[in-house]
């Protein structure tokens, strides 16, 4: 619906050329922002209302608990069956926040959700073949649990700012949970709405860099740099993904394309794992979630996670 409401303004209404790329880039601007926008209203107000019935301290002694990183694994797990890009899956992340998760199994999450789900799956099965989906796969969940797991030990709690409910940011409890079906309603849409208050703002930002990117840096900008035959060809892929917005299920043919032009396998793969992992308009929209010291650690640990997995599979094929 989303998608039908984006052509129809774009390209009927305002009589955009779909071919063009201000065409292109305002289309992705419309789709990507309604999107998000869904997604933090329903999403936030969702989490809220199952919050109200699972007081906070509960779920974080629940999952802190969890030992030999199980709960890093779920948070992993979940990741890989929803089919969000790195931006939409900050409502989420958000969500899991405030319901007092965890840091790192909260991070777990936002690591693998963009990069793999069962489209993705799909998508390197019949074009790569079904082995290397299953270790893409593989290595995409490994990757969310071990970061998180690092992002966890590290006691960076403190690195979350932005606000909930009025408190400073350094506890996040709810002091008053809502015991009536229509309180807890009230309560969930409440918490949603504010949420968007504090995020709308970011999001445009955010989501509009990453239509200039998509509609106006063609592909093959990239394959010079991609193609250059050394040790650093995989770090330099990782560097240059970081910029652009894309999810993974849109990229698989374009990395398909870039290997039958000769790039390795594994340059090419975090090349896609960078772009729709790690992106400017995420760290645009994450810096209003917490500080550029977590931020920073988030990005380099996923990075380096990023060139491990490049350098693996440019070893086994």
């Amino acid at each position: 619906m989303i998608k039908i409401f984006a052509d129809w303004l774009i390209f009927s209404l305002l009589n955009f050329d779909s071919a063009s790329k201000i065409g292109g880039s305002l289309n992705f601007f419309v789709y990507d922002t309604v999107k998000i926008y869904f997604l933090i209203l329903i999403i936030i107000a969702v989490i809220a209302f199952i919050r109200t019935f699972l007081p906070p301290h509960k779920l974080k002694e629940t999952f802190s608990k969890q030992k030999f990183g199980l709960g890093n694994l779920s948070a992993s797990m979940l990741g890989a069956v929803t089919p969000f890009c790195s931006c939409s899956s900050i409502p989420i992340f958000i969500g899991f926040i405030k319901a007092e998760m965890p840091l790192g199994v909260a991070f777990s999450f936002i690591i693998t959700s963009p990069l793999v789900n069962e489209v993705v799956f799909v998508l390197m099965g019949g074009t790569f073949g079904w082995k290397i989906a299953a270790l893409y796969a593989l290595t995409g969940i490994i990757l969310g649990v071990v970061v998180g797991l690092i992002i966890g030990k590290m006691k960076l709690d403190k690195e979350i700012i932005l606000k909930f409910n009025g408190d400073n940011g350094e506890n996040l409890n709810l002091n008053y949970l809502p015991k009536s079906l229509e309180g807890k309603i009230q309560y969930s849409l409440n918490e949603s709405f504010i949420t968007f208050k504090k995020l709308w703002l970011v999001i445009i930002i955010g989501v509009g860099v990453g239509a200039i990117i998509h509609g106006y840096i063609p592909t093959d900008f990239f394959q010079k740099y991609l193609s250059v035959n050394s040790i650093l060809a995989v770090p330099i892929a990782t560097l240059i993904g970081i910029p652009i917005y894309a999810g993974c299920s849109m990229l698989v043919p374009i990395i398909f394309a870039l290997t039958v032009q000769g790039i390795p396998l594994g340059t090419a793969l975090a090349f896609m794992m960078a772009i729709a992992g790690l992106s400017l308009p995420e760290a645009i929209m994450l810096k209003k979630v917490m500080t550029m010291k977590l931020l920073a650690i988030f990005f380099s640990t996923v990075a380096l996670g990023i060139i491990f997995i490049g350098y693996l599979f440019n070893l086994v094929y």
